[in-house]
């Protein structure tokens, strides 16, 4: 028997379905390979969900989707204008957009006609807003609002950020300095914590949902992307139900041990996260090994990480024993916090 929450079942990796549910369209399930090396280009502001794709055999949907996908020059809520594209996904795209008052810069998250349709996911994303909009911080990118236009367009505005995703710079740069690493696990950290101390949990950190931007000065610093995810800590029946609707759903790479069994989540899930991003960007691979997805999820519930030292022996050791407290299966046995783990990792560099 497992939760409402449960995405996978914890014996042989299944992507779990809910018995007796209404029809649903479900998300893609994690392919079997490993994730493969992102094209070495620079993104600017993706912020698009990856894990739904739109109803193919819905003709209102495509003919919808199709004008979604198309708002170059146009004028959103009379307010926006539309400049050009700059991501799409299968449940939304992304435009470079100015305030026509103002010139100011936004990224516009159209959602697609499909999305817009459900009933549930569109309760949950207006209650994910709410909460977005309280998450402003340098190291973050916050909802600023969300709306609606007369004909039933569905938009969430951001602040426009420009750089390059980590999981770009990871595989320009190989493995990443264990300088540039701490600086930017303390940036993501003061960001989560952020959230953290609103109740409000990511459960969707990966180097995708990580923005790597550059100040004028030319220093690089880290932005969290994409809180789609996010969820209150302390959420009632009514949000549990849902986030059980399986339409937005983690990336399986980087969930806790906690969120493949469907667990109750806190803080400690997103820092099990940020530990194997870290592990990630000063190895260059993930510290579980598996001949697909599904048996590197089972090795996250059964076995004990890959010491980092064995793949990068030039690491301190004490870097190796913080990763691999934070990577622990329970997470009371990891840094409670994000930034305890950012600075016991600045103080293990040395």
């Amino acid at each position: 028997m497992y939760g409402d929450e449960a995405r996978f079942c914890t014996r042989d990796g299944s992507r779990l379905a809910a018995f007796g549910a209404a029809a649903t369209p479900a998300a893609p399930a994690a392919p079997a390979t490993p994730r493969p090396a992102p094209a070495p280009a620079a993104s600017t502001n993706p912020a698009v969900a990856r894990n739904t794709a739109l109803r193919a055999n819905d003709p209102a949907s495509v003919a919808g989707a199709s004008s979604h996908a198309n708002m170059a020059g146009k004028v959103l809520d009379r307010r926006y204008h539309i400049v050009r594209k700059v991501g799409e996904g299968g449940m939304s795209y992304v435009y470079l957009a100015h305030d026509v008052a103002t010139q100011e810069r936004y990224a516009i998250k159209i959602l697609s006609p499909a999305l817009s349709k459900e009933e549930n996911a569109m309760a949950r994303l207006r209650r994910e807003a709410a909460l977005g909009i309280r998450l402003a911080h340098p190291n973050v990118c916050h909802i600023v609002r969300m709306g609606e236009t007369e004909d039933g367009l569905v938009y969430v505005v951001m602040p426009y950020v420009e750089g390059e995703i980590l999981s770009d710079r990871n595989y320009r740069v190989g493995k990443t300095t264990l300088t540039d690493a701490v600086r930017f696990i303390a940036e993501i950290a003061d960001g989560l914590h952020v959230a953290h101390q609103l109740g409000i949990i990511h459960r969707d950190l990966k180097p995708e949902n990580i923005m790597v931007c550059r100040r004028p000065d030319g220093t690089e610093y880290a932005v969290v992307m994409d809180f789609g995810l996010a969820k209150e800590r302390k959420a009632g029946g009514e949000l549990q139900k849902l986030t059980a609707t399986g339409i937005i759903l983690g990336t399986p790479e980087f969930m806790s041990p906690e969120q493949l069994r469907g667990k109750p989540l806190d803080p400690r899930t997103d820092i099990y996260s940020l530990a194997l991003m870290t592990y990630e960007m000063l190895t260059g691979k993930l510290p579980f090994e598996g001949k697909n997805q599904q048996e590197m999820m089972i090795a996250r519930l059964r076995s004990d990480p890959i010491p980092a030292r064995n793949r990068r022996p030039e690491l301190p050791e004490q870097v190796d024993r913080v990763l691999l407290k934070a990577m622990a299966r329970a997470p009371e046995d990891r840094y409670q916090s994000a930034p305890e783990f950012a600075q016991a990792l600045r103080v293990a560099a040395g």
